[in-house]
């Protein structure tokens, strides 16, 4: 992860150097945390559970508030379970979110992933509504090493094409299917609607393991706001965030899980086709801490 990415490493890069823990230390810590996304709630309770373990310990230490922190961090990160759940075959995938998040991006990343671990992969192009969706998925998908099924005619219905990509799959033992899915229609209910359907046409010829909605780091909390449709309706298992590179901030991944209570299982740091990777919380902890 490049330390670049990390706001909060820099911010606390300082305040461990110091001779003491004072008062400015746990201002200093609050800021940091607020600045890195993690919210003003999360940031006062961190620092508080911090403040009471500084004080069971009587340490005025900062080396040992560092390592607390670190801990505290991962303690909180490990309430989720990150891990993905694709032991059927074939295992299906469906991925949502808003246009603009990064949706097609993520998805040749995730087969590249995938095929890293010697799975076989086939891409649906279920996304029919918007204009060049389909050879933009394509283009990402061959990056990715991963086969696609495509409309057969032009505005064809996106579960019909969900249904060829499922039946391609099982007829030719593909391991992991990923369904692309649109991110915006004209009415949200009709695009709420349009899910429905597609998750019941998959259902009937096989379950579905995960539904990941991907949103956008940089957005921070209104991306949270623009994807309420899907977490209400959609039947999310597990979040994706994108573009945890430049500005964006680290914070943002708890925060996003807290709010909604789903864990975040894969994480985008990048342009390339290899910048997306499962999310360790410790790994990620000692990234953002240091």
């Amino acid at each position: 992860m490049a330390e670049r990415s990390w706001s909060l490493g820099r911010a606390l890069r300082g305040m461990f150097v110091k001779p003491v823990i004072d008062e400015t230390t746990w201002d200093d810590l609050e800021t940091a945390l607020i600045t890195a996304d993690f919210g003003p709630d999360i940031s006062e309770r961190i620092v508080d559970e911090l403040r009471e373990k500084v004080d069971r310990f009587r340490t005025t230490d900062p080396k040992d508030l560092q390592r607390m922190l670190r801990e505290t961090l991962e303690e909180h990160f490990a309430k989720f379970d990150t891990t993905l759940r694709l032991t059927e075959r074939p295992a299906i995938v469906l991925v949502v979110g808003v246009n603009g998040v990064g949706k097609t991006t993520t998805i040749g990343k995730f087969a590249h992933y995938l095929q890293r671990f010697d799975r076989s992969v086939v891409v649906g192009a279920a996304d029919t509504f918007r204009a060049a969706a389909v050879e933009q998925l394509a283009t990402w998908a061959e990056r990715g090493g991963a086969e696609i099924v495509r409309p057969q005619q032009e505005g064809q219905d996106p579960a019909s094409v969900a249904f060829q990509t499922i039946q391609y799959a099982k007829d030719h033992d593909t391991q992991i299917v990923l369904v692309d899915t649109a991110g915006r229609l004209h009415t949200k209910g009709g695009l709420m609607d349009e899910l429905g359907k597609i998750t019941r046409v998959i259902e009937k010829l096989a379950p579905i393991s995960e539904v990941l909605l991907v949103l956008d780091a940089t957005t921070g909390q209104n991306g949270v706001l623009q994807a309420q449709a899907f977490l209400e309706h959609a039947g999310v298992t597990g979040l994706v965030i994108t573009k945890l590179d430049g500005s964006a901030k680290g914070g943002f991944v708890l925060a996003v899980q807290e709010r909604t209570g789903i864990p975040v299982k894969l994480l985008g740091q990048g342009e390339g086709i290899g910048d997306l990777t499962g999310f360790t919380p410790h790994v990620f902890v000692e990234a953002l801490v240091g």
